[in-house]
């Protein structure tokens, strides 16, 4: 029993925080209609900031309506203007997002609109107005609750610029409006910014734009922390930081402490635009190409470039040269998913041979595998995944290295993804004439993690995020041809199975290192397979998230047998392996039927197509059942098998 202080203590604290509740990148086309935009961010009762830019169209101008100015003010950061007024902006802050009206610039018809939100909270974003009043050193109160990272001040009623001062830039000063170096329009930053006030002052006494405080004028400040806390499960995580780094002859590591969502970087020791990427859009790692928006200007997306992209741990920077760069990172989501349907979904559909969107999958998927089910292409499964960029692939049956075709997953999108036409030789995921299985993934926090990097060579470690140990680990070669190793935590550290084969376990320690992984890491031996020095991994991690996913084993005995997953309406997708002999990958899923009579399977390790005749597995609300007439593969007697479940 807890006694009255615990007790007390434990009413009284505030319920933890996590960074998909005080920011999201949200992808939607404008209708020209009224609009509701569920992010999932409490603009109502907590208040923010919302900030739009069509992609597709370089007249239309980045948008900036936020609650303290409300719904109908709007201010554009590639313009010195003051703000506008129209009804048409938002017409409403929710508990769970905005809703648009019809204005074309944020909600115009056939606009692919992006849009950026940051909820007032302490430790990550704040909003303050204040009326200037030409004295110097001014100090205006804030409610950050830590020393702000970056702050930026615009005068609403008349013309200025956007003036930006940031924690890694010293006294120098940037302009969000323009690509011009840093210069001494600020005092001192340290001295004047603390977790309570920022200090604002004339520079001289000209009228001119770099003031902040000029007499009767209306301003806004927007307030990003920098390494505060105040997030997670224990409060102590940091979901945004604002730094600075000096790029070298190749590669530039920036280390952050997490992987994040959204970058905003700008060179400081010199003239050069401000880039956002965020993985929404598609920021992808390892020389694949990343897709920007400048606030600075009125520009469509810059498609193709390659500015490096998100590590496990921070973010790699490709453009080599000594430059200065400032920037501003927040946090991938951390949350641990508590329902099975907002990680992990099955569709079923016939191939059409022409352009389509999957739209129905329930969330924003990081990672597709697709079959044909039943006819057509004899390829194996395709895995597609959003960290190596949209129309890159592997196949999950072969050593093949990864591929590319145009006419594939063409773009990773907000509820699902966008396909081409399958015109090539590939025909992966939309040829005619064939019925295709997609199985969508999101990954989260205790549930499934995707790491891409390069080989060092030597028995090492390398970061991941799924917050839990790995329990069923699979590591592939990306650039050169290569089997798909299998770690697994029965089987233990100095074993491996492989994915594109239907063979059983092997030992050898050069693989994992005769190390398992832990909450943070994993371990890789020397083996070229899986670390060779340059060369470039994928590797995927499943772990149980209780009441969502189950990995784990059983052991035959050629009968009727239930699979407690801890489920409570049954498994909806089952993936099962034999491990003490040859076995292939089986695949169910209710999509296609996991019911009391024939359950159609695919192979995740064959090109076969789909059987559909047989009766293997049934429904269990806990799990699923094992049948008495499932062959040797799945329940011999005596036999060790592998399985995961998703619910």
């Amino acid at each position: 029993m807890l006694n009255k202080k615990a007790l007390a203590a434990s009413v009284s604290a505030p319920p933890a925080v996590f960074v998909e509740d005080v920011f999201s990148t949200f992808l939607y086309s404008g209708t020209g209609a009224s609009q509701t935009i569920t992010n999932e961010i409490d603009l109502a009762g907590e208040g923010g900031l919302v900030w739009t830019k069509p992609r597709n169209n370089a007249f239309e101008y980045h948008h900036l309506v936020d609650t303290v100015r409300g719904g109908n003010k709007t201010l554009w950061s590639n313009d010195t203007s003051g703000e506008s007024t129209s009804a048409n902006y938002i017409t409403s802050f929710n508990s769970n997002g905005f809703t648009l009206g019809t204005s074309s610039g944020m909600n115009g018809s056939g606009l692919s609109m992006c849009s950026w939100t940051f909820r007032e909270q302490p430790k990550f974003f704040d909003v303050v107005t204040y009326t200037g009043n030409d004295t110097v050193d001014r100090q205006i109160a804030h409610n950050l609750g830590s020393q702000p990272g970056m702050v930026i001040v615009k005068a609403v009623d008349g013309t200025s610029d956007w003036n930006v001062r940031h924690i890694g830039a010293g006294t120098s000063g940037f302009k969000l409006n323009t690509t011009q170096a840093g210069d001494n329009i600020w005092n001192a930053y340290n001295t004047d910014v603390t977790s309570s006030i920022f200090t604002v002052s004339r520079t001289n006494t000209t009228y001119d734009s770099y003031n902040t405080n000029r007499n009767g004028v209306q301003y806004v400040a927007y307030l990003f922390a920098h390494n505060a806390g105040g997030f997670g499960t224990a409060g102590t995580d940091n979901v945004i930081s604002c730094g600075t780094f000096t790029s070298g002859a190749s590669v530039t590591s920036v280390t952050l402490g997490y992987e994040p969502q959204y970058v905003l970087i700008k060179r400081s020791d010199d003239v050069g635009t401000w880039i956002v990427f965020d993985t929404m859009r598609g920021y992808t790692v390892q020389g694949q190409p990343d897709n920007y928006l400048s606030p600075n200007n009125s520009d469509a997306e810059v498609t193709g470039s390659n500015y490096g992209g998100p590590t496990a741990t921070g973010f790699d920077w490709y453009p080599s040269g000594t430059q200065t760069y400032i920037y501003m990172a927040i946090r991938r989501p951390m949350k641990v998913p508590t329902v099975g349907t907002s990680v992990y979904n099955a569709i079923s559909r016939s191939g059409t041979s022409a352009n389509a969107t999957i739209s129905n999958v329930g969330f924003a998927p990081d990672f597709v595998i697709s079959k044909a089910s039943a006819v057509g292409t004899g390829y194996t499964p395709a895995a597609f995944t959003k960290l190596m960029g949209a129309k890159r692939f592997l196949f999950t049956g072969s050593t093949a290295a990864e591929a590319t075709d145009n006419t594939s997953l063409t773009s990773f999108d907000q509820n699902g993804i966008s396909i081409g036409n399958d015109s090539t030789n590939f025909g992966v995921i939309n040829e005619t004439g064939s019925v295709f299985i997609n199985w969508f993934f999101k990954r989260a926090s205790g549930f499934m993690d995707a790491v891409c990097f390069s080989g060092t060579g030597s028995a090492t470690t390398f970061s991941h995020n799924l917050g839990v140990v790995p329990e069923l680990m699979i590591v592939k070669r990306r650039n050169f041809a290569e089997s798909w190793f299998v770690y697994n935590q029965t089987i233990g550290n100095t074993k491996y199975t492989l994915l594109n084969y239907d063979l059983g376990v092997y030992t050898d320690s050069t693989f994992w290192n005769s190390t398992s992984p832990t909450a943070t890491v994993f371990s890789l031996g020397t083996n070229t397979a899986v670390n060779n020095s340059a060369d470039t991994y994928v590797a995927y991690l499943f772990a149980t998230c209780a009441g969502v996913s189950k990995v784990g084993s059983y052991t035959g005995n050629g009968s009727n047998q239930t699979i407690n997953c801890g489920f409570t309406a049954g498994a909806r997708f089952v993936l099962i392996k034999r491990t003490d002999s040859t076995g292939d990958w089986y695949v169910w899923d209710t999509a296609r039927g996991i019911i009391s009579g024939n359950d159609p399977y695919l192979l995740l390790n064959s090109t076969a197509a789909e059987v559909t005749s047989t009766d293997y597995i049934d429904p269990v609300s806990s799990g699923f059942e094992i049948s008495s007439t499932a062959p040797a593969a799945i329940n011999a007697n005596g036999g060790s098998f592998i399985f995961m479940a998703i619910a």
